[in-house]
C-alpha cells in the first residue's frame, strides 16, 4: 500500500483531534519538539498522582516498584529488548549524559559526534572530552544529504583506532532524517567502537527492535511519539556494558541491591522523590494507540508518515526546491530550507522571527531554526494523527502572508 493510501481523511483527523487537549485555535505542526499527550493518558496520570498524594508513604515506599516493573516490561516488549537492561529516565538527554559521564576516557581517546546531533547531547560529549582530555571529533554531514550511503561513508571515514564511542542520532532533530542506524552500529561495533544511539524521536515513530540492533547504549523519549506525559524516556544498556553505567543522580540503589533486579535497575529506579506518573502511564499510552486504528501501532506510524510525505511534497513545490534527502530517510518529521536569509547569530533559545510571526499572526505552531549549513534556516513539519489538510493550508497561507511564498 502506498503512503498516499494511508493518509487519514479530514473526518478521521477531526475525530483524532478530540483525543487531545490541544488548543483548537492553533494549527499544531510541532509534535516533534515536546510531544502532546492525549486526554485519556492525562486522566491516567491524574489518577496515579491522586493515588500517590492520598498516602505518599504507602505509595512510594511499598506500592510503587511493582507498577514500575510493569511499565518497564510493557516498554521492553514494545521496543524489543530485555528488561534487565532497560531503565526509565526523564528524557533522552539524561540518558546520553548518564552514559557519557560514566565513561573513563583518557587523552588517547576520541568521542565521535555528528553535525546533525542534538545540541544538548553534543554539549554533553564536549563536556566529557574537556574534563578528561579526550578529543572530540565532529563529523560534518551536509543537508541536503544525498542519502544513507553518504552518512555511513562520512562517519566511518572519521572513526579511528582511538574512537572510544560514537554518539549517533537515530532520527535527527533539526533536519528530521532517519539515519541508517543499523548499518552504522554494525560497522562501528565491528571495529570495536561502542555506539550510543540518541533515539529521542524513535519510540512510537519507527518500529524498534533494540535487541536485534545490538547497540551498546540506546536512549529514547516516550513523551514524543509514544505520547506519554512529559518526563518519560528509556535507556537500554547491553548486557556486557551494564556494570559501567551510573545514573546522573547517585541514590540508595548504589548500596541497596534488590532480589531479582540487575545492578543497573537498582541504580536507576530510585533517583529520589519525584513524580513517577509519566513512567507509570507508559502502558496506558501503548494501549491507547494499539486500539486506535485497525492496524494498531504500525498503522499509526504509516498514517503519520503519509501526512508528512504529503506535506513535504506540497512544500517542496511551493518553495521550488528539490528534495533535500531521499524519501527513505523521512519518517514523521520533515525539514526544508526556508528561502531567504535568517537572523544572524541566532542563539539556541532564540525564536526565529518567522516562527514567531506564524504563531502570533496566523496561529500556526511550527518551528523555524538554524540548519547545520552556514546561513541556513529550516522549517520543520511534524505529522501526528491530529494533523490534516487544514493545518497545512494554514501554514501555506501564513508563509504567503509573511512574504516567504509568492
Amino acid at each position: 500500500m502506498s503512503a498516499a493510501d494511508q493518509r487519514s481523511t479530514q473526518a478521521e483527523v477531526e475525530a483524532f483531534r478530540g483525543l487531545w487537549t490541544l488548543d483548537p485555535e492553533v494549527h499544531f505542526l510541532n509534535h516533534g519538539s515536546f510531544g502532546a499527550c492525549p486526554a485519556e493518558v492525562l486522566d491516567e496520570q491524574r489518577a496515579w498522582r491522586d493515588r500517590m498524594e492520598r498516602e505518599p508513604v504507602a505509595f512510594l515506599a511499598r506500592e510503587l516498584q511493582p507498577h514500575l516493573d510493569t511499565a518497564r516490561e510493557r516498554l521492553a516488549d514494545f521496543v524489543g529488548c530485555d528488561t534487565g537492561g532497560l531503565v526509565l529516565v526523564p528524557n533522552a538527554t539524561t540518558g546520553v549524559n548518564a552514559v557519557l559521564r560514566s565513561l573513563e576516557l583518557g587523552r588517547d581517546d576520541e568521542v565521535l559526534i555528528t553535525s546533525l546531533g542534538y545540541n544538548a547531547c553534543n554539549n554533553a560529549a564536549r563536556f566529557v572530552c574537556e574534563r578528561s582530555g579526550a578529543r572530540l571529533v565532529e563529523v560534518a554531514i551536509p543537508f541536503p544529504c544525498s542519502g544513507p550511503d553518504e552518512v555511513v561513508e562520512r562517519v566511518l571515514a572519521a572513526a579511528s583506532e582511538r574512537t572510544a564511542i560514537a554518539v549517533l542520532d537515530h532520527i535527527t532533530s533539526a533536519t528530521g532524517l532517519v539515519l541508517p542506524i543499523a548499518r552504522l552500529v554494525d560497522a562501528l561495533q565491528d571495529r570495536g567502537i561502542d555506539v550510543l544511539v540518541d533515539g529521542a524521536h524513535a519510540p512510537g515513530h519507527v518500529d524498534l527492535d533494540l535487541g536485534a540492533l545490538g547497540a551498546a547504549y540506546y536512549t529514547g523519549n516516550c513523551h514524543k511519539w509514544l505520547c506519554t506525559p512529559k518526563g518519560s524516556a528509556l535507556l537500554h544498556v547491553r548486557a556486557d556494558r551494564r556494570d559501567r553505567v551510573l545514573p546522573t543522580v547517585i541514590s540508595h540503589g548504589a548500596n541497596t541491591p534488590r532480589e531479582g533486579m540487575t545492578r543497573l535497575q537498582d541504580q536507576f529506579d530510585w533517583p529520589g522523590t519525584q513524580d513517577f506518573s509519566p513512567w507509570l502511564c507508559i502502558p496506558a499510552a501503548l494501549d491507547l494507540f494499539a486500539r486506535l486504528v485497525p492496524g494498531g501501532w504500525s498503522e499509526v506510524r504509516d498514517r503519520n508518515r503519509a501526512f508528512t510525505l504529503a506535506a513535504r511534497a506540497t512544500l517542496l513545490e511551493a518553495f521550488g526546491l528539490e528534495a533535500p534527502a531521499p524519501e527513505e530517510m523521512i519518517g514523521n518529521l520533515v525539514a526544508l530550507p526556508v528561502p531567504g536569509e535568517g537572523p544572524p547569530d541566532q542563539a539556541t533559545f532564540d525564536l526565529d522571527p518567522l516562527h514567531v510571526a506564524l504563531f502570533e499572526r496566523h496561529r500556526v505552531e511550527v518551528p523555524v531554526f538554524p540548519g547545520p549549513m552556514p546561513g541556513q534556516r529550516l522549517l520543520r513539519v511534524s505529522g501526528q494523527l491530529y494533523n490534516g489538510e487544514d493545518d497545512l493550508q494554514a501554514l501555506l497561507d501564513g508563509l504567503t502572508a509573511e512574504g516567504v511564498l509568492a
